[in-house]
């Protein structure tokens, strides 16, 4: 149970979701409260309670359709804006930060890769300054080294293969190739 709350929690933006469903939570409170506590009221105290329910509806959004996420954040962003204006200062201020932040939290999040195979978890949890290895297209196995972005290919024998091209990975055959800049590595 616990696995599959954890992997349904990590396969979307929960945290960006959770923090919009609190913030038009707050925002249509506001006009709901007794009337010391409400700024505007009347037909404009319906505002409020609207702009809350967009962001709600938004935020819960966030978390059954994930593949909305941009659309959900920045609609998220400019309703949490517009209630400044049109509600009780955004629910005080309160409201519109929480929604910014819940907004800005849903589009810059980005799912996680699917892990096809073993190779690949164990490569993603390897530590960054290690060298990582992975098959090349034609059957050999590419080593690439953070050093100096230096790559060589080798068969699965462990023979070196005849059509290695660029930089060699060991330092006899790179003694006479000067590299002006390494080319720089992707990290995982």
């Amino acid at each position: 149970m616990l696995l599959s709350w954890r992997r349904w929690r990590r396969g979307r933006p929960f945290w960006g979701g959770l923090a919009t469903v609190l913030a038009g939570a707050e925002i249509s409170s506001i006009p709901l409260a007794p009337l010391k506590v409400m700024i505007l009221q009347g037909v404009t105290g319906m505002v409020s309670v609207l702009l809350g329910l967009v962001l709600i509806v938004l935020g819960l959004s966030a978390w059954f359709a994930p593949h909305y996420r941009g659309l959900a954040g920045v609609l998220t962003v400019m309703v949490s804006a517009a209630s400044l204006v049109l509600s009780n200062l955004g629910g005080f201020f309160v409201g519109t930060i929480i929604g910014v932040i819940g907004g800005s939290l849903i589009f810059g999040w980005q799912p996680l890769p699917a892990a096809d195979s073993p190779q690949t978890e164990a490569a993603a949890d390897a530590d960054p300054g290690e060298s990582a290895a992975g098959p090349g297209t034609d059957g050999t196995r590419v080593l690439l080294e953070k050093t100096g972005g230096a790559a060589s290919a080798e068969a699965a024998d462990g023979s070196a293969s005849p059509t290695t091209t660029g930089t060699a990975a060991d330092p006899e055959t790179a003694e006479g190739a000067a590299d002006p800049e390494p080319t720089p590595q992707p990290h995982n």
